[in-house]
């Protein structure tokens, strides 16, 4: 007969255990909103698990943290792979914090339909600092796409975009809105601000001349320095873009089509032209 009930009730971690402690071998499909994930248990110990995208130890971190939704467990169902490896005491002790630190972040994104946006006149101070994937996920934010429309775009678990995006929204860069919500004249598709669009630049530049040597790095400065007069003057992304378009031709033309291929490879992934099939982001 299988288990069932409510997880607003009792949470994953301990459903969870309950049936690990018996040695059972099965299944648990769990549904909240119109998502639908599975974690398969063999003699007790969680061996597989995936929702969307997420597999693994990812899967796993990304259902504990529901407050809500339906499980029920199939007994005698098998996993098809094993995608986790982890002992189950890890796992929970890992997802107990998770939702530790779910309990913050929810005060600022209570929920994952919220859109982020760039609201005029946000505070700069710090945006040159953010990490590469605070970048990727920049990229990603335009006014219209929801919190939930992003991480499964990115194929990263929701909890890992809200942790970024907290920071994002403690700073001011980042704000959130309602579906649908409108107020006077905000421009919510806006992107990100010259400022942080400088930094971005900059980051770029190093990489850059990293790839390039100092033979090439007055070139590359030269553009760098084009670049920052465009953004200042409104280009926005499209001048960032064809930054690294110059780039990669003085690199071409320095060390190669391959290292200019490499340089490209590393930095399409910053502009949102890229690497949406990666990893969850920690």
């Amino acid at each position: 007969m299988a288990l069932q009930g409510s997880l607003s009730e009792l949470s994953l971690p301990d459903v969870i255990q309950l049936v690990a402690v018996s040695g059972k071998t099965g299944a648990f499909h769990l549904v909240k909103e119109g998502l639908k994930g599975s974690i398969f248990l063999k003699e007790g110990q969680i061996v597989d698990a995936r929702i969307g995208e997420l597999q693994g130890e990812h899967a796993v971190y990304e259902m504990a943290i529901w407050s809500e939704g339906e499980f029920a467990f199939n007994p005698g169902e098998e996993a098809a792979q094993v995608t986790v490896r982890k002992s189950n005491a890890n796992l929970m002790m890992e997802a107990a914090r998770r939702l530790d630190e779910w309990r913050v972040l929810s005060r600022r994104i209570p929920s994952l339909d919220l859109i982020p946006y760039f609201p005029e006149g946000g505070r700069g101070h710090d945006q040159v600092t953010l990490s590469p994937q605070e970048w990727i996920l920049v990229t990603r934010i335009d006014g219209g796409r929801s919190i939930d429309a992003i991480a499964k775009l990115l194929r990263w678990a929701a909890f890992d975009v809200s942790k970024l995006l907290f920071g994002m929204i403690t700073s001011g860069l980042v704000a959130l809105r309602e579906p649908g919500a409108a107020s006077g004249g905000e421009r919510f598709g806006a992107g990100p601000s010259p400022i942080t669009l400088l930094g971005l630049a900059e980051k770029i530049r190093k990489m850059a001349i990293e790839v390039i040597g100092d033979g090439g790095e007055r070139t590359i400065e030269k553009q760098y320095q084009a670049t920052r007069m465009r953004v200042e003057r409104g280009d926005g992304f499209d001048a960032i873009r064809e930054m690294v378009d110059q780039h990669g031709k003085a690199i071409s033309l320095l060390k190669g089509a391959d290292v200019a291929a490499m340089f490209e490879e590393q930095v399409r992934p910053l502009l949102g032209e890229a690497g949406e099939d990666g990893a969850a982001a920690h």
